[in-house]
Formats: C-alpha cells, sequence, structure tokens
C-alpha cells in the first residue's frame, strides 16, 4: 500500500477489540499489538496519526458518553467506530442465576442504532468522516466454555431456549447493515473479510471472542486495503 495523506488524523473509536485486549493462559490482557497500533504501523509514522480510542466493556451508550472528548475533541479527519460486541451480549450472573426467565440484552437493539446514528450525525456535525465497521464474528463454542467456566453450566439451559448469543450477535450485525445502507455512510465489512482471512482459531483468542495478535494484524490489514479502496490512502 502507498503513501497516506500527510498530517491525516484517525481516531480508532471502540470498545476492548479496539483497546487491544486478548485472552492469554487464562486472562484477558492488553497487548501492544492491537489494530490501531498496527495500522499505524503500516501507515507509517510520517503519513498520519493514528488514534486509539478503544476502551474495555464499551457499549454504544457509554461511547456517547465520551464522543466529545475522546473523540470530536481531537479534530480528526476520520473515525473508525467499532462498537457491537458488548451491546449484544448478557449479564451472565444474572441468567446463571435465573435461567428459566427472560433476559434482555445489555443495550437493546434499538437503542444500538439510535446511538450509532447519533454518533454518526454528531461526527458528520463536527466535519468528520465517520466509518462504521461490521461487529468482528466470534467463536460461540470457546466463547460459551469460557461463560460456563465463569458462570456455571444454568446458562446452557438458557441458551437454548433464545437461540444463543450467536443469534444476537448475528441480528445486530444484519441491523448495523441496514443502518449504514440507509444512513448511506462509509463502512467497512470487517465481519466478512475477517471472516475470509484465516481460521477463527487462530484469529480469535482462547475466549472465542477477543482477538489474538494474528488477528489484530489481520485487522489492520484489512483496514489499511479498505482506506486504500476508498481513496483516503494512495
Amino acid at each position: 500500500m502507498g503513501q497516506a495523506v500527510k498530517e491525516m488524523r484517525i481516531v480508532c473509536f471502540g470498545d476492548s477489540v479496539t483497546r487491544g485486549i486478548t485472552f492469554l493462559k487464562g486472562r484477558l490482557r492488553i497487548i501492544k499489538e492491537n489494530y490501531p497500533a498496527m495500522l499505524q504501523q503500516l501507515l507509517g509514522e510520517s503519513n498520519g496519526e493514528v488514534l486509539n480510542k478503544g476502551v474495555f466493556n464499551d457499549n454504544s451508550t457509554l461511547m456517547i458518553e465520551r464522543l466529545d472528548t475522546d473523540v470530536i475533541e481531537p479534530h480528526p479527519d476520520y473515525v473508525l467506530v467499532e462498537v457491537g460486541g458488548n451491546d449484544c451480549n448478557f449479564d451472565w450472573a444474572e441468567v446463571a442465576k435465573r435461567p428459566d426467565e427472560g433476559h434482555e440484552p445489555i443495550v437493546s437493539l434499538n437503542d444500538y442504532l439510535i446511538n450509532l446514528r447519533r454518533i454518526v450525525e454528531n461526527l458528520k456535525s463536527a466535519g468528520i468522516t465517520p466509518i462504521l465497521m461490521t461487529v468482528l464474528p466470534l467463536d460461540p463454542v470457546r466463547y460459551y466454555a469460557q461463560i460456563m467456566l465463569l458462570h456455571g453450566k444454568n446458562i446452557a439451559h438458557w441458551i437454548a431456549t433464545c437461540g444463543g448469543i450467536e443469534h444476537w450477535h448475528g441480528n445486530y450485525n444484519r441491523q448495523l447493515r441496514s443502518l449504514i445502507k440507509e444512513m448511506n455512510v462509509s463502512s467497512i465489512d470487517l465481519r466478512s473479510r475477517f471472516k475470509q482471512a484465516g481460521d477463527l482459531a487462530d484469529l480469535l483468542s482462547d475466549d472465542g471472542i477477543h482477538p489474538s495478535k494474528t488477528g489484530y494484524l489481520a485487522m489492520a490489514n484489512i483496514i489499511q486495503d479498505a482506506l486504500g479502496d476508498m481513496g483516503i490512502i494512495h
């Protein structure tokens, strides 16, 4: 890939996937080889600045609260928005306590779409170009194994009755794609491209949801290629 526009600034705005969390040796860890850092290396320091504004366990509601200070005030040219995995997740401790009851995602689908719409509109009003990224895929088998290790097997009954996190994950992503089309906003189909980049067993860490070092490098390459396709870098 060639040169980026000189002095260009990109903010990577998202949750733990943006922050650079991976699951290694039984623990969640922050690694320096996160996708914003690797994207910076690919672009080169002299061709633009990449800022990591990812926060562990964030969701679209919490991101709204820090949009002005973390994203708009630095005056970037482009903002890569990555969010959804925590929105469609559940309070698994509550599910384990009451596996026969109904449970709602941490951020409802309706609120998730409202929040994303607001993020896009506020960025555009500030003269910043938003780029929405679809939801990174997960490995439900490894993810559930980790959840059951933490909260017990009571959740298995509830999962069987509601379609499981993969159902919710996919639904949020489908609605996000519809919103992207409706708002005619720039986007990167991270979900599809990540699946095509290799085996999810290698690209995702042992918890089945956070990327491995290999996965973060794949993300950076996918995003670099997409920015090139958009004509943002040359």
